[in-house]
């Protein structure tokens, strides 16, 4: 930990202030500098260090107030109705954790969302409800609970829930705080309802039909998958199945990442996601990475131990992981397994050669809390 590390050491800046320094100091201020090694030590810390704290959003507190938002704005008035969730300590850029930001979003049978499109990439996670659907560049595209779906980045996209549908209620998630923080984002209207270009489902069934079989004449060459949504029917069973041949990882039980079907790679530039089954009665072991998470519980119940605190969860409650927090998860359940969906921002630490894990190592790997 940071914590143990000594500042006193040569390598590290150790000037002590003197009349003539602060003089001098000040002297820089006038110009618009500085002396590096007044804050050397605090821009380069020893470990990664993060400005978000550990946070869970308990859906059933949530969700009458999320649904109260859809009897006091339209989507038309709203642009997009949303509740969105924000970390104690990343008020400033309506952060989740890090530079993601996450929200719960309602749509009513019959309504629908004007079609946008903007720079920040977009996902989202069905949380209940029926009938609903999203348009993604012409494509119309319908979902059920636990689907996860893609809006990348610059797409038109708009959502609804059809006529004789039922009220739906989703998670997004976006990477609007690290595409304002690059001052690269913007946003645009799109004039009337999308033309539909192709016929409905026509990414899930061309792209994700069958495992391994792709198209012969796809011409597909955008930097995010073709494949618009991950249904659950089929990424519930491939972790079941995984879960018997496969060695349990003693931190993340059964781990597997959404994919690009041409690539397979990341599902979009910026932002990643993972489901995860943790076995009945799994307790996980603690370790730290780089990286901001946000994870939402898809089936089950159980907690996480986030740098020495314990968050409980149960179905549709969201919590964060900040980058190097220590952390473990815990399957509650003798008999039935759980699983945790996440997104996070992985593509942009790995392609820049950020990524850094390592295990805890004190008290066999488990935390005290």
């Amino acid at each position: 930990m940071e914590g143990k590390h000594n500042d006193d050491v040569i390598g590290r800046a150790r000037v002590q202030d003197t009349p003539e320094l602060e003089a001098y100091y000040k002297e820089l201020e006038t110009l618009g500098a500085g002396a590096l090694w007044t804050v050397a030590n605090d821009i380069e810390p020893w470990e990664p260090r993060t400005s978000s704290v550990p946070m869970l959003w308990k859906y059933d507190d949530l969700r009458d107030l999320v649904l109260k938002s859809s009897e006091l704005v339209t989507p038309e008035k709203a642009g997009r109705r949303v509740v969105y969730l924000v970390n104690d300590k990343r008020k400033d850029v309506s952060a989740a954790v890090g530079w993601l930001y996450t929200g719960i979003q309602v749509t009513r049978p019959g309504e629908s969302t004007s079609a946008h499109r903007h720079k920040a990439s977009a996902l989202r996670f069905i949380m209940e409800g029926e009938g609903g659907y999203t348009v993604v560049d012409g494509n119309k595209i319908t979902f059920e609970v636990n689907d996860f779906v893609i809006t990348p980045n610059s797409t038109w996209h708009e959502h609804g829930v059809a006529e004789n549908g039922k009220t739906c209620i989703w998670q997004d998630g976006l990477d609007i705080p690290l595409v304002n923080a690059l001052e690269a984002n913007d946003y645009a209207v799109f004039d009337g309802k999308q033309p539909l270009e192709v016929p409905i489902n026509y990414s899930p069934i061309t792209y994700g039909s069958s495992p391994g079989l792709l198209p012969s004449d796809q011409k597909w060459d955008k930097p995010y998958s073709p494949l618009f949504k991950y249904a659950w029917k089929s990424v519930y069973p491939a972790l079941v199945e995984t879960s018997k041949i496969k060695e349990v990882s003693p931190f993340d039980g059964i781990l597997m990442h959404y994919s690009n079907p041409l690539t397979g790679g990341h599902v979009m530039q910026t932002m990643g996601a993972s489901m995860q089954l943790l076995p009945a009665g799994f307790k996980g072991k603690a370790h730290q990475h780089t990286g901001s998470f946000v994870y939402q519980c898809a089936k089950g119940k159980g907690y996480s131990i986030i740098d020495g605190k314990r968050f409980d969860w149960k179905e549709r409650d969201i919590f964060c992981v900040p980058s190097w927090a220590v952390h473990e998860h815990v399957n509650l359940s003798e008999t039935e397994d759980a699983c945790l969906f996440s997104f996070n921002d992985l593509p942009v630490i790995e392609k820049l050669g950020l990524y850094q894990e390592q295990n805890y190592t004190e008290n066999n790997g488990f935390q005290v809390f």
